[in-house]
């Protein structure tokens, strides 16, 4: 099959350039993530590593004993902080979660496979810190978007003996990634992000998720925007032909959104997005039947 032009890869995943309002969600954005930090008791840039791009925002729960929220924001590993989607923080304050915000170094500073490892640092710490602001460490749930579901769902699948043999199996209880990307090969062949990421053959294989086993122990829900590209549709239908039903528990496709305005989703207490990760919190009120899995 011959493979699609340079042009087509960049329409399918240049978002800015696909989506006319991309202002305009950038400034909602950025206004309800300052008013986010409004709320009283953040706790701010706490070193997870010596190098300045290894830090964390952390929001204490009310409750001790609370489940905890790692949220990681997207920007394709080359762009975006995590200040400027913090605005995913409150509802989930408010339902009870313990909520961090990470930090790690951007391309082409550093490479792709450098910051799941600085994650996973990161994880380690939340770990061994969180029942200092109120979290349960054996309730940790991870959420990101876009580049940030990609590292979301790597983190699922990390070997935590590996990394440490104090730390559990199944540190990362589950993982929700919102327009995630599971197959890397593509974004070597789009021209506006290629010379940034500095992707080879072997480097985009191993930094795939769909090309991993599935994991052991956990569970993944995908969203995606019905508006989106072709391409972020087949990523998000790929993991989960890849992981299969044990993993991949709920597939979700968001009518009407595209691919930065269906974040908007996560931060809404009304969204079925925000009651799935309340759901894999363990904060989904009783008094609500449970979502099923969509088809």
């Amino acid at each position: 099959m011959r493979r699609p032009s340079p042009a087509w890869f960049d329409a399918q995943y240049n978002n800015r350039a696909r989506i006319p309002e991309h202002p305009s969600i950038l400034k909602h954005w950025a206004d309800a993530s300052a008013r986010a930090y409004e709320l009283p008791g953040w706790v701010c840039d706490l070193a997870y590593g010596d190098d300045a791009s290894e830090r964390l925002d952390v929001h204490p729960a009310v409750r001790p004993g609370a489940p905890v929220l790692v949220y990681i924001h997207g920007g394709y590993w080359r762009a975006l902080d995590k200040r400027d989607q913090s605005f995913v923080a409150p509802p989930f304050v408010d339902a009870g979660a313990m909520v961090v915000l990470a930090n790690y170094a951007l391309c082409p500073a550093v490479s792709i496979e450098h910051i799941p490892l600085q994650l996973v640092q990161a994880l380690v710490w939340v770990y061994r810190h969180a029942a200092e602001h109120g979290g349960d460490p054996e309730r940790i749930v991870v959420a990101g978007h876009s580049a940030g579901g990609h590292l979301a769902t790597m983190l699922l699948a990390c070997d935590w003996r590996a990394v440490a043999p104090d730390l559990p199996a199944d540190l990362v209880k589950s993982a929700l990634a919102i327009s995630g990307l599971y197959e890397l090969e593509p974004l070597r062949h789009a021209p506006f992000l290629a010379p940034d990421l500095c992707l080879s053959a072997a480097s985009a294989q191993r930094l795939s998720p769909a090309a991993m086993p599935p994991p052991s122990r956990g569970s993944l829900v995908t969203v995606v925007g019905g508006d989106e590209s072709e391409e972020f549709l087949r990523q998000a239908a790929l993991i989960s032909q890849a992981w299969g039903p044990r993993v991949v528990i709920a597939a979700e496709r968001v009518p009407q959104r595209n691919h930065m305005d269906v974040l908007n989703e996560l931060a809404d207490p009304h969204s079925p997005t925000h009651r799935r990760a309340l759901q894999l919190l363990g904060l989904l009120s009783p008094r609500r039947k449970p979502l099923a899995a969509s088809p």
